[in-house]
């Protein structure tokens, strides 16, 4: 019995049993979370409250906040430049 004296394998097999778990475990605490926040609907506002804060990644900002900044700085841009001001920016004020 060669092969249960190889280390290599067993260690492989118990990779991949403890990835499979854990995968199945998010698996099952996914779907708990689903049956849970349909159970109980203030639960599940709670949670999406509180989702974005344990996030990993940042949330972004609005997009219409960083249009908005471009139009100011294209008005500046074009006082600066001692152009007329367009239409367009008579139209927004």
């Amino acid at each position: 019995m060669d092969l249960l004296n190889n280390n290599g394998i067993f260690i492989f097999f118990i990779f991949v049993a403890l990835v499979a778990g854990l995968f199945l475990f998010i698996i099952w605490a996914m779907l708990k979370m689903v049956t849970w926040g349909k159970s109980m609907s203030k639960g599940a506002y709670l949670f999406l409250a509180f989702f974005p804060l344990i996030s990993l990644m940042p949330i972004p900002p609005p997009t219409y906040e960083n249009v908005q900044k471009a139009k100011q700085e294209q008005r500046k841009r074009k006082e600066d430049s001692g152009d007329p001001p367009d239409d367009e920016d008579e139209l927004v004020s």
